[in-house]
């Protein structure tokens, strides 16, 4: 068998589809060498005479110097023969030129793809073994003939993630956000936020860099036992069942030591994860209204008092910056009811419709100088983190009037304005569907 059967192949369908075409080329020069005009009389057609030399000088000049030589061929009785050994030649020097091109470029490609596929074969150096027993070596050299296609090394092993039961800790980089942290482990914010209240108090705004705070194995809530604590209350609080607590491996509880649920042998101060379970959230600033009595001890040193009176706003709200670009938080309840504008150190912040101040000064809660301005219609305004106040307490502010300046105080990692925006009937509503 041929070791290239494409080229055979080949060779043998030009073969035969080019001979047939040489055979027919040479009946048709025979047939048209007999319509060419003769001397002879037509009672010597069909007799073969030679040509005589007057027939060959008579030819016309204009037909040129191939058509005397094939008068000579004929004179001769050569004809048949030269056309013959004619197309013969012609067959040789076709064929010589298909194996040309067929050596010199279809095979050198099939080499060539054979090549990239295979890859340069590299001997297999020898390996020595020691033997049991004895101090000589055993040769597994590989000959090239026997080479194979060489493989890559790899020897890091990635071993399967198995699943967490146990806290962790983290500590804040510069520039993280709790939604940040919260994806970077495939957790939901809330549960970030809920395993970490006892750190951040309730507010997204505590978290700073350089704080450590737990990571949980999952989607839950972390609540740090206290001395009369029951578990069919703290299961009750967190909304899933006192097994779930119980069971979760990372607890460490046994059922035959824990004693009486409702006052379990669970020392104080230990920190269970609640897997799955849902907090509510605390509002340390709640609505202060024109009317509101409550102590300045509970809502902080800027807290204003009873106030009767002031200008009634008109429910439309503008933008409290210059800047409508978001710098830090979202609207994202329930665990950030607000909107942080981004800006400079110093530039003007703006009442958002017209008002009362109720509230102007330090906030103990991580707001640090803050302002809120009741607007007599059932809707309220918070502006936190404040570098200035322009209004005290009771200070009548109309749309537009400067009530401070962008600031960084309280908890906060850059200047911003935290800005909230209430209404006695909804509560906490998305600023950005009210702002124009």
């Amino acid at each position: 068998m041929s070791r290239y059967p494409s080229c055979d192949r080949f060779s043998v369908l030009f073969l035969d589809r080019y001979l047939p075409f040489c055979y027919d080329l040479w009946h048709g020069v025979n047939k048209a060498m007999d319509q060419i005009p003769s001397t002879h009389s037509e009672q010597d057609a069909g007799e073969d005479r030679p040509i005589e030399n007057n027939e060959v000088e008579n030819i016309p000049p204009s037909q040129g110097n191939l058509r005397r030589l094939w008068g000579k061929i004929l004179e001769a009785g050569l004809g048949e023969t030269t056309l013959r050994i004619g197309t013969g030649i012609v067959s040789i020097i076709l064929i010589l030129v298909v194996v040309w091109v067929m050596s010199n470029f279809f095979l050198k490609s099939s080499r060539s793809q054979a090549e990239s596929l295979t890859g340069t074969v590299t001997p297999t150096p020898p390996i020595s073994l020691p033997a049991s027993g004895g101090d000589f070596a055993i040769s597994t050299a590989v000959t090239p003939e026997f080479a194979g296609v060489s493989r890559l090394v790899n020897l890091h092993t990635n071993l399967p993630s198995h699943p967490r039961d146990s806290v962790m800790p983290y500590t804040v980089a510069k520039g993280d956000t709790l939604f940040d942290i919260a994806d970077k482990f495939g957790l939901k914010p809330e549960s970030l936020f809920w395993s970490n209240r006892y750190i951040l108090g309730d507010n997204p705004d505590n978290l700073i860099p350089g704080l450590v705070i737990n990571i949980p194995p999952q989607d839950g809530a972390i609540y740090q036992w206290n001395t009369g604590d029951g578990l069919n209350g703290v299961a009750k609080y967190y909304k899933v069942t006192v097994d779930a607590i119980i069971d979760w491996p990372g607890n460490h509880l046994d059922r035959n030591t824990l004693g009486d649920y409702s006052f379990p042998n669970i020392p104080a101060g230990t920190q269970l994860f609640i897997p799955d379970g849902k907090a509510e959230f605390t509002d340390w600033l709640p609505h202060i209204t024109r009317g509101s009595s409550a102590d300045a001890g509970v809502r902080g040193p800027g807290y204003c008092g009873t106030i009767d009176e002031g200008p009634i706003g008109s429910g439309s709200f503008i933008y409290p910056t210059g800047n409508s670009w978001i710098s830090g938080y979202n609207w994202a309840p329930p665990i950030h009811n607000a909107i942080d504008f981004g800006g400079t150190m110093g530039i003007p912040i703006y009442a958002a419709d017209s008002g009362v101040v109720v509230y102007s000064g330090w906030n103990n809660n991580g707001y640090g100088y803050l302002i809120v301005i009741d607007h007599g219609n059932g809707w309220q305004t918070r502006y936190a983190h404040l570098s200035q106040r322009n209004v005290e307490c009771g200070a009548y502010v109309y749309q537009g009037d400067v009530i401070g300046l962008m600031g960084s105080t309280g908890n906060s990692t850059g200047p911003h304005l935290h800005f909230e925006l209430l209404n006695l009937t909804y509560g906490k509503v998305n600023p950005l569907d009210f702002l124009h």
